[in-house]
């Protein structure tokens, strides 16, 4: 069976590229299809396989920022096939769904959420520059009329979340089948200290986006000042606040040590799911979460982290009062195996040849269980460091 992943672009190491990486290892023959790759700033994996890519590719703004190319995006999909593919499975959110399939050909969308610039366009503009913000409002109209076409063209829509669920039923009206994402960091892998850095901070994994709210999360750690927050990736100047520290580039043997040695990971973004937590719970890590998107779907109250109510500092520092000072690390390890890639992979391999499946598949969506005294909280964590 000859498959073909279609991705959006890919020109960073987020997490919807590691799920894109993930989908080409299901299917060891797999081509990628994306308009713009860049694999100095990507994940050194896609190298592995064949790429293709849009006519954007020769313009190295683009390959920089993809941003820099939103007017010329949905042309561009329009002119990228899979002519020689059984089936194609599209990492989406918002573009790689509009690749052309030949009659007869299975098409399957695994949908990270309907393309924000047009349905959460105040949150997805909240830090671009006026004339940016106004170019996309004037081709939103247009855009919509594309989007609702690509949508339709799929045999199958899959949503990461039981919110990206919603929405995509919303938007489009199509009833979407769930399979969360899995966490694609492999917690048994090498742990490589960073440099400066102690034991018992707060961890926040996230590029520098409007809606993820890392300058919310910095700016009350600073006045809290009794704990000390680490961001990779994020704004430049966040690391000028104190008690904070930032970095860039790092590498996954870093990012796991990271993840072993924080006291919690943290995030008041409104995320489609979230992997960053789901990693943390790998290493047994609670987290402390905004309430409200992805993260209902993985966040077990009480048992992996705490909820803060609303993304704003105050709501913040609340929720990290109430963060005991222990937790069940098993228990939390048991809840990341949820998450496991060869689990998700036999999902997506089902949908791709047409097995049927149930309206949520049992890859990932976990259902909150109700706290017993197995899992009151009992192993100590690394404690909040100033």
């Amino acid at each position: 069976m000859v498959v073909s992943i279609a991705h959006d672009y890919c020109t960073q190491r987020g997490g919807a590229e590691r799920v894109a990486l993930t989908l080409l290892q299901a299917f060891p023959e797999a081509e990628l299809i994306t308009s713009l790759h860049d694999g100095e700033h990507t994940f050194a994996g896609f190298g592995d396989y064949t790429v293709r890519t849009s006519h954007l590719q020769r313009y190295s703004a683009f390959r920089r920022d993809p941003r820099h190319a939103f007017p010329f995006l949905a042309s561009a999909w329009d002119r990228m096939h899979a002519p020689e593919a059984s089936a194609v499975v599209c990492s989406s959110s918002g573009w790689a769904h509009g690749v052309h399939v030949p009659p007869g050909v299975r098409k399957v969308v695994y949908c990270h959420n309907p393309a924000r610039w047009l349905y959460q366009s105040e949150d997805y503009l909240r830090d671009r520059s006026r004339p940016v913000a106004a170019v996309a409002r004037t081709l939103a109209p247009g855009l919509r009329r594309w989007d609702a076409r690509a949508a339709g063209t799929a045999d199958v829509y899959v949503a990461n979340s039981s919110a990206v669920a919603a929405r995509i039923k919303d938007v489009y009206g199509i009833d979407a089948t769930v399979v969360n994402p899995p966490s694609a960091l492999d917690p048994a892998g090498l742990l490589e200290p960073v440099e400066h850095i102690e034991p018992g901070f707060l961890l926040s994994v996230g590029r520098g986006r409007g809606y993820k709210h890392i300058d919310v999360v910095a700016e009350a750690v600073s006045r809290y000042g009794k704990a000390h927050l680490v961001v990779v990736g994020g704004y430049d100047g966040v690391e000028l606040l104190p008690h904070v520290t930032r970095l860039t580039d790092v590498s996954d043997d870093q990012l796991r040590w990271l993840y072993a040695n924080a006291a919690a990971v943290v995030s008041l973004s409104h995320e489609d799911f979230g992997l960053t937590p789901v990693e943390g719970f790998g290493f047994g890590t609670p987290a402390v979460l905004l309430r409200g998107g992805g993260f209902l779907d993985s966040m077990v109250e009480g048992v992996t982290g705490v909820f803060a109510e609303a993304p704003t500092g105050d709501a913040f520092i609340e929720a990290l009062e109430r963060l005991p000072g222990s937790y069940d690390t098993e228990a939390i390890l048991r809840h990341a195996g949820n998450y496991t890639t060869a689990t998700f992979q036999q999902t997506i391999r089902d949908l791709a040849v047409g097995t049927p499946t149930p309206t949520v598949a049992p890859a990932g969506v976990r259902v909150p269980r109700p706290r017993t005294e197995a899992q009151v909280p009992t192993t100590p964590r690394p404690q909040p460091q100033p």
